[in-house]
């Protein structure tokens, strides 16, 4: 058989150009869809699901999801016209923007390390388990000899997912959920949730590292992407499943300079069902980032080895407490480990400590509320008090209430 080279190159040329603008109109598409992503909160006593749904399609939106904490849904609205109609209308109180939020960790060394460990990892052995100087820091290491591990306690990382086979983590990972997409799993396809969840709770075994409360329960929430992005829709669903999960301690290592009531809302209904909530303060150098920013949250800078503020730690009076986060080894993605610099490592100190402390009996002049457990305000309140001062006496605009100790916190 006699094969025309001239039409197989031409009919390749035109796959390719064909298939190029495809993937332009493709992105152009989802680059239009994702600017008009809104979240619609409904007024309290409009809570019909059907009446809603008919509300909305007669607009022309698109429903991605329902946010019962909220009352409200995630949408794609076809106009700036459809979304000013739909505003107007008896039973929407608001429409938000679905934007996204950043984890926040050092990108420039975050990038060029991620590369230099994809180019090594293969064939690599597990390393012998060493303490981070951060879990050295904040004198875990001190606890555990007294039974206390954070045995049980439920800790849930909104973040791009945990390596579900790390045997730093697996012994602890008690489950999870992908807010993105329920269909999928919550794997970590990014790394940094996994690097969060060990600072928090790697397991004491001959490998690698431990974490704070190194028999912590940990939940993988998978709210972004392997860009290390996620829209506010799919962080409030996270906080949904987390309190209907019972869990105690959220940790949040993302970010935005941009306020979300929406967000907000749904931290109020977090914090007020009993979960501590920490976030990393941000990178930036300066002001504080949300949602550390929210008073019901535990907002934690990042300190380097010598207990200075870290230059591109945000700082304020929002924040709360501060942590070691400049060169933080810990577990990553696959079965790695990586060293890694941000805010976003700061957080998670805090988050173990946390886990520390509700693994304890409640001291009884903390027990403001007389129920016999910790809630949201008094975990908070013990950490503070029982931090290492690093400037001023007390409260200072660079370290806060001082870095936070958990030895000393369980007390």
């Amino acid at each position: 058989m006699k094969i025309n080279y001239g039409f197989l190159v031409c009919f390749s040329l035109f796959l390719a150009v064909f298939g190029s603008l495809m993937l332009i109109n493709s992105n152009k598409a989802y680059a239009a869809e994702e600017g008009r992503r809104k979240i619609v909160v409904f007024e309290k006593n409009f809570t019909d699901k059907d009446i809603q749904g008919d509300l909305l399609e007669k607009h022309g939106a698109v429903k991605i999801k329902d946010l019962d904490i909220i009352n409200g849904a995630a949408v794609v609205l076809p106009s700036a016209a459809s979304e000013r109609a739909l505003k107007s209308k008896k039973g929407v109180e608001r429409i938000e923007d679905d934007f996204e939020m950043s984890i926040l960790v050092r990108k420039d060394r975050y990038y060029f390390i991620d590369n230099m460990f994809r180019s090594s990892r293969r064939g690599s052995v597990q390393p012998a388990e060493s303490l981070p100087w951060g879990i050295d820091r904040v004198d875990a290491e001190l606890v555990w000899p007294t039974g206390n591990t954070g045995n049980f306690t439920k800790v849930a990382i909104i973040d791009t997912g945990i390596s579900k086979d790390h045997p730093d983590l697996k012994e602890n990972l008690k489950g999870g959920y992908n807010a993105i997409d329920s269909n999928k799993d919550w794997n970590d396809d990014n790394g940094h949730g996994s690097h969060v969840a060990g600072i928090i709770g790697a397991i004491d075994n001959t490998i690698g590292v431990i974490g704070v409360a190194p028999q912590a329960d940990l939940y993988a929430v998978k709210a972004l992407n392997r860009n290390g992005s996620g829209f506010i829709s799919d962080i409030i669903e996270g906080i949904q499943w987390s309190i209907a999960n019972n869990i105690q301690v959220i940790n949040m290592s993302f970010g935005s300079a941009s306020d979300s009531q929406a967000l907000h809302d749904a931290l109020v209904s977090a914090y007020d069902s009993g979960i501590v909530l920490t976030a990393a303060a941000g990178n930036s150098g300066g002001v504080v980032l949300y949602p550390a920013a929210y008073p019901e949250v535990i907002a934690v800078s990042a300190i380097d080895l010598k207990d200075k503020l870290a230059s591109f730690s945000s700082r304020g009076n929002e924040v709360s407490l501060a942590a070691p986060g400049v060169d933080i080894y810990s577990t990553y993605k696959g079965s790695g480990y990586i060293t890694l610099s941000g805010t976003s490592m700061a957080a998670p100190h805090v988050a173990g400590a946390a886990a520390l402390v509700l693994d304890t009996p409640i001291n009884g002049a903390y027990d403001i509320n007389l129920d016999g457990k910790w809630n949201p305000s008094e975990v908070r309140q013990k950490l503070q008090d029982t931090a290492v001062d690093l400037g001023q006496l007390g409260f200072d605009e660079l370290y806060d209430w001082g870095l936070v100790n958990a030895y000393a916190a369980v007390q």
